[in-house]
């Protein structure tokens, strides 16, 4: 949801689309600097958070944040970037932060995960006492490049060599697994790959989802999101979500095209028509 203005604008526009918990950036998501926030910043935001009945809130951390970066000048500057994130987070009292875990660029898969690994068990240390509460959830990636992320087997080593820690989870998402090669299409196929995520990585550190169709088949390593239904996943694999009673406590988040063009050429306001289209799947 949009922050423009004030990240505690985002929960009016939330409550417009009728959503019942948010995913905002607490800052540009395309810039590394943020402007710090200010005792009226976060007083603002802990008002609107008593005003509109929106919860939980979720914040996306930056998309130039590449931990996983062989050179260390921009290591260093993604680690910082991080941090901050988490520090934001902290003061505004949001529970959830989603990063994308990185990319190895011209390193090599070992080489990008323990970079990882490093980034983490530092953050964890020094935003212990300023963000204690916060959770820093490694999204599921589509396996596009040199990404790393999209097999569960690296979630489970990011997890289990920076922690264990109560602090560290998972962001799934939908579109993002789908590319990776692992199905969620049919009820039998979606409990397949959720007991394999089980035994991999561990159904408990789920906590926040991305739902978002794919444009792009089964496997085929490519991060397009395509409308709720209107894409290869299909209504029937949101459903196996919606209707798996060990998810009913757990945020979910649309990153799907804000509009649509209809076919008299007016815009379709697309967060309220997927919203309604999840919801209808619900048994």
């Amino acid at each position: 949801m949009s922050a423009a203005g004030g990240v505690y604008r985002a929960f009016e526009r939330g409550q417009k689309s009728g959503c019942d918990s948010i995913l905002v950036f607490t800052k540009s998501n395309r810039q590394w600097k943020a402007k710090p926030l200010t005792d009226e910043d976060i007083a603002a935001y802990k008002q609107a958070e008593t005003d509109f009945d929106i919860h939980p809130v979720a914040v996306h951390a930056s998309y130039l944040i590449n931990a996983a970066s062989p050179n260390e000048a921009l290591w260093e500057k993604s680690y910082q970037a991080l941090k901050v994130e988490v520090e934001r987070a902290g003061q505004l009292g949001i529970p959830f932060l989603t990063v994308h875990p990185g990319s190895y660029v011209k390193s090599d898969e070992a080489s990008g995960l323990a970079k990882i690994v490093a980034a983490l068990k530092r953050v964890l240390v020094e935003t212990a006492v300023s963000a204690p509460n916060v959770t820093l959830c490694l999204e599921t990636m589509a396996g596009q490049g040199t990404n790393l992320g999209y097999k569960f087997e690296h979630l489970a080593q990011l997890l289990t060599e920076a922690g264990p820690s109560d602090r560290l989870g998972v962001t799934f998402d939908t579109c993002h697994v789908f590319a990776a090669g692992y199905d969620i299409r049919s009820p039998e196929t979606y409990a397949a790959t959720m007991d394999e995520f089980d035994r991999i990585v561990g159904l408990d550190k789920i906590k926040t989802f991305h739902f978002n169709d794919s444009k792009f088949d089964l496997g085929q390593k490519k991060d397009r999101h395509a409308h709720i239904g209107e894409g290869f996943i299909g209504r029937e694999g949101f459903a196996n979500f919606l209707n798996d009673p060990r998810w009913a406590d757990h945020p979910a988040h649309l990153e799907t095209p804000k509009t649509k063009e209809d076919e008299d050429g007016s815009e379709i306001e697309m967060d309220v028509v997927n919203l309604a289209t999840l919801r209808s799947l619900i048994k």
